[in-house]
């Protein structure tokens, strides 16, 4: 198991240092990273909180899973690997079809 956690239905009114305080009682909390919405900024309701140590990130699942924060119930699991995202242009991408090279236009 790592260090990393995912925390979700996290109270939009929460910030970084609720969480700090909160995961403390599990260990030392290396990093807090709020997910926020990369059009708007807003905050999404989702975190990620690295645990110094496998033994603490596991201590916070156990001991923090369903916890109460600023009136929500959270959920707090191993965080789990991100799949690199395909770059594509404006997040569209075609399969050329039969007989077709990838990027050539219609003539």
């Amino acid at each position: 198991m790592g260090r990393e956690l995912y925390v979700g239905s996290i109270s939009f009114d929460a910030g970084e240092e609720d969480l700090r305080v909160l995961f403390t009682v599990s260990g030392t909390v290396s990093s807090v990273h709020l997910i926020t919405d990369s059009q708007t900024g807003k905050f999404k309701g989702c975190a990620y909180v690295k645990m110094s140590t496998a033994d603490e990130a596991k201590d916070a699942i156990a001991s923090l899973d369903g916890a109460l924060l600023l009136g929500r119930l959270i959920t707090v699991s191993e965080a789990k690997p991100q799949k690199p995202k395909a770059q594509t242009a404006g997040g569209y991408q075609r399969k050329p079809g039969p007989g077709k090279a990838p990027g050539k236009g219609r003539k």
